[in-house]
């Protein structure tokens, strides 16, 4: 559900691919994620999205002006998860709230798998 805002000069609506795109960007920023992950109904499995795809593996939810965002990723094998998780954290919290002025309620992080260089 879009976020509208008025004002004495005009009306404001934000989309919420809105904000799951600069939550899929602000992710890929931080040091040990992979990419975002899609889960394929037919066989339960976790697929890595491609760039272009990043808001599928991202749901928003909005109530009460308070912004929610569940993110399902990939990380690298080697990196400490719970660090890489808080930066990611940290990361989309700021960016949403500095690029739309709505307060972020939550952000949580679902590490879907790890992926194995050769």
């Amino acid at each position: 559900m879009p976020v509208r805002t008025k004002s004495e000069y005009g009306s404001l609506i934000i989309d919420d691919s809105v904000f799951a795109s600069l939550a899929g960007m602000s992710a890929m920023e931080s040091y040990g994620i992979v990419g975002m992950a899609a889960k394929n109904a037919k066989d339960g499995l976790f697929e890595l999205l491609k760039t272009e795809s990043l808001t599928k593996g991202i749901k928003v939810y909005i109530r009460d002006n308070l912004v929610t965002v569940d993110m399902y990723v990939i990380l690298e094998y080697g990196i400490k998860i719970s660090v890489v998780c808080k930066n990611i954290i940290d990361k989309v919290k700021f960016n949403i709230e500095n690029f739309t002025g709505l307060k972020v309620d939550k952000v949580n992080v679902y590490v879907q798998g790890i992926r194995i260089d050769k």
